[in-house]
Parts: C-alpha cells; sequence; structure tokens
C-alpha cells in the first residue's frame, strides 16, 4: 500500500513537471516585442542569462561579431545559406541589413530569437541571440553563435 502511494506521488509529481514545461513551451511561440532594431543596433540583452549580443558591452552579454570581407549583400546571403543548414531553425524575416530566425529545441519546442545586424562600415554582423523563457539558458545562446561564427568563418 505504502509503495502504490509513493508510485501514485512521483507520477503526480511528474506530470506537473511535464505539464509545466509544456505550457512553457506553449508561452514560448509569441514573439517578444523588443525584436528589431533601435536606434539602427541590436537591442542589448536584459538583465537575464539567457541571452547574447555583440552590441551589448557588458561582459556576461558580449559575443564577437561575424567578421567579413566579401560584399555585404554576399556575407548577409552566405548567413541565409548557413542558417538553413541548422536544425530546427527558420528565418522569420529578411530586409535590407537585417535577419530575424527561430531557433526551437528539440525536446520542448523553446523558441530562441537569433537576430543579426550587417554594419557595412566595419565589415562584421552584429548579432543577438536570447531565449523567450525561463531565467538561464545553460549557455545554449553562447554555443550557437560560437557554433555559427566557426561555421561562417569556413
Amino acid at each position: 500500500m505504502k509503495a502504490a502511494h509513493i508510485l501514485l506521488g512521483v507520477a503526480g509529481l511528474g506530470a506537473l513537471v511535464l505539464g509545466s514545461l509544456a505550457w512553457r513551451a506553449q508561452l514560448s511561440r509569441t514573439r517578444p516585442p523588443q525584436l528589431g532594431l533601435a536606434q539602427g543596433r541590436l537591442r542589448p540583452c536584459g538583465d537575464r542569462p539567457n541571452a547574447v549580443c555583440s552590441e551589448d558591452p557588458r561582459p556576461d552579454h558580449h559575443v564577437e561579431p561575424l567578421p567579413f570581407t566579401s560584399p555585404p549583400d554576399e556575407a548577409m546571403a552566405r548567413l541565409q545559406r548557413l542558417l538553413a543548414t541548422q536544425p530546427r531553425a527558420r528565418i522569420i524575416g529578411s530586409g535590407g541589413s537585417y535577419l530575424h530566425a527561430e531557433f526551437r529545441s528539440a525536446l520542448w519546442g523553446f523558441v530562441d530569437d537569433v537576430e543579426f545586424r550587417v554594419d557595412e562600415g566595419a565589415k562584421v554582423i552584429h548579432l543577438r541571440s536570447a531565449s523567450r523563457q525561463g531565467y538561464s539558458d545553460m549557455g545554449v545562446n553562447r554555443k550557437r553563435v560560437e557554433a555559427l561564427r566557426a561555421a561562417f568563418g569556413k
């Protein structure tokens, strides 16, 4: 009898956790309003440790932009081809010097917004990668940016 109660308790707790994660995943499907450029730049990261941006000066959020030597439109086309090869990535919008993509996690479908801005004068593509939900991303956005940088540099 005691084992049955324990089993029911564990099953109930598991259902609660799974339901909570599914609810959070559903919430992450709504695009946040703070996407896009602000005064010609990518927006800085918030205070939570779940985002990185090459235009954010704070060391815990800063990443280096993607350098390029080709004409800017060729660099952007190369970036779009790279994004098309990434698992669970989808380009949402692109125009001129700006591009927005979404990356979904494999298990729960959590969405991260990844934005890019071409800086023609500096010959770099600035980028911002941010989780829609949660406090910490366990370094996922930084790892994604570094993987994109390595692939873009090849």
